[in-house]
């Protein structure tokens, strides 16, 4: 008998969007030969499945779920072939099941998301049930999430899943959680990082990489100008600080109202609720983005 691999399994998954276990049944019985093992999972009911698996998924939603205590939340993306199906509440509840089990489960990757279960099913169960009654390939792609133990977590949807945001607070007190200024001020912020896209929540969180290639392009700039060094150096660190105003979500002028910082709304709120709040962490997807 044939060894049935890992490899193959993931072969076979990959070319049926069969559910794994299924496909190392298929293996076994078709004594490794794959070719054979598709026709096993064609009998079983899977040709639908099947005949999808090559098709282009360009279109898809981002979805994200926060869990029923704020403590944790995740945004998962999957794709589908048209916007037609992309656009219906089936679609867009699966990958919000799909977003409730990275919540839950907190898987390591998208194989570990695909076998981890929701509701007695597993994600890849869902995703095969999906593409059954959708009529379309589907392809989970990616999923972020964001826990705070001691504090909120908060999600915003634009579009109907062309962008999804989950954000993290910490809170001095757990009271403010339940606050409707505070839960109006979660909901603003997840909304400005779906808005201005901010690189990161503060600027001390900004890759070193990214800083570099910035600095590397005002100082070739500076230089153009032929002014003094000591100048040259001004120019560069004064346009470095208006980069991190306009990239860290905390500095950036807050879309509902350009007089006031992020940061100083949120401040405004804590003051407010009596209460030192601090956004800690977000995560953003734009569907189809790298």
């Amino acid at each position: 008998m044939a060894q049935v691999t890992a490899a193959l399994v993931k072969q076979l998954r990959e070319m049926t969007g069969s559910p794994m276990m299924e496909c190392k049944k298929a293996l076994v019985e078709a004594d490794g030969d794959i070719d054979a093992a598709v026709d096993v999972l064609r009998k079983a009911g899977a040709a639908k499945v099947i005949k999808k698996a090559g098709r282009a998924t360009n279109e898809g939603a981002v979805i994200a779920y926060v869990t029923p205590d704020c403590k944790a939340g995740a945004i998962a993306e999957l794709k589908c072939e048209t916007d037609f199906v992309s656009g219906t509440d089936q679609f867009k509840a699966l990958v919000g099941k799909i977003a409730q089990a990275v919540a839950v489960n907190d898987p390591a990757d998208v194989d570990a998301l695909r076998a981890s279960e929701v509701d007695g099913e597993t994600v890849d169960a869902l995703i095969t049930e999906g593409i059954h009654n959708m009529g379309e390939n589907m392809t989970l792609t990616r999923f972020a999430r964001l826990s705070a133990a001691d504090g909120y977590v908060s999600s915003y949807v634009h579009m109907g899943g062309k962008i999804g945001v989950v954000c993290a607070f910490s809170l001095g007190k757990p009271e403010t959680a339940q606050a409707d200024e505070f839960k109006t001020m979660a909901h603003d912020v997840a909304m400005q990082v779906a808005a201005a896209r901010p690189i990161s929540a503060v600027r001390e969180d900004v890759p070193q990489d990214v800083i570099d290639h910035e600095l590397s392009i005002y100082r070739a700039q500076a230089a153009e100008s032929g002014k003094p060094e000591a100048i040259q150096e001004r120019i560069v660190q004064g346009s470095l600080e208006k980069f991190f105003k306009e990239n860290t979500l905390v500095s950036q002028q807050f879309v509902k109202d350009p007089s006031k910082t992020v940061e100083q709304y949120v401040n405004e709120v804590a003051k407010q609720l009596g209460d030192k709040i601090a956004i800690t962490s977000f995560r953003c997807f734009a569907l189809g983005e790298e």
